[in-house]
Parts: C-alpha cells; structure tokens; sequence
C-alpha cells in the first residue's frame, strides 16, 4: 500500500469534510504566513503527538511548498501504518495560485 496523489481542487472539495486532515509540513513562519483554512503544522517536533491523535483510516493530505517534500512524508506515514494518505500536487505554492481567496493567515 502506498500514498495517493491528490489535486488541489480535490483537497479544497475535502475541506468541507470533517474527518480529513490537512498537515503541512512547511516551516513555522512560512505557515504562519498563510495556509490551507483548518490545516494543522506537522513537524519531526510533533509527529509523535500528531500519529497518536490520529486514526489509521482516517484520511490526510500532506502539504508541502512544492508538492515534493510531502511525497515522503506521505510515504513514512503509510509505512507507520495509516491507510488513506495523499501527497497534495504542487503543493501550498499551488494552492496560492488556484485558491487565494482561500489562505488562512
């Protein structure tokens, strides 16, 4: 079983569902300055925390800048055993562009 890939349409069609998890794996100041509305920051500081509080089917689209970094964030976290995992496709750069009127700041 591996990772999915996911378009920022098909994220932003999630978002309205309250069992998806958007985790963005970017630095602290570059979240701050704008993300995904409802995303939470994931970091090697609090993977630990974040794998305990989720279910292993519930479903989570990583976000990274470009879309290349989630990819192995994606993977280590179907290797850690949770099911229904997506790399977002061009990642927050994408969004900005596809979705600005949709930035959380």
């Amino acid at each position: 079983m591996s990772y999915k890939h996911i378009s920022v349409s098909e994220t932003f069609a999630l978002l309205d569902k309250n069992d998806v998890v958007i985790a963005d794996i970017r630095d602290p100041n570059s979240f701050q300055a704008g993300h995904i509305p409802g995303s939470e920051h994931l970091s090697n500081a609090n993977i630990s925390e974040f794998m305990m509080n989720k279910e292993f089917d519930q479903p989570i689209i990583i976000v990274c800048y470009h879309g290349v970094s989630s990819q192995g964030a994606a993977s280590y976290l179907v290797e850690q055993g949770f099911e229904d995992v997506y790399s977002m496709d061009g990642g927050f750069t994408a969004w900005q562009t596809q979705q600005p009127e949709h930035i959380e700041r």
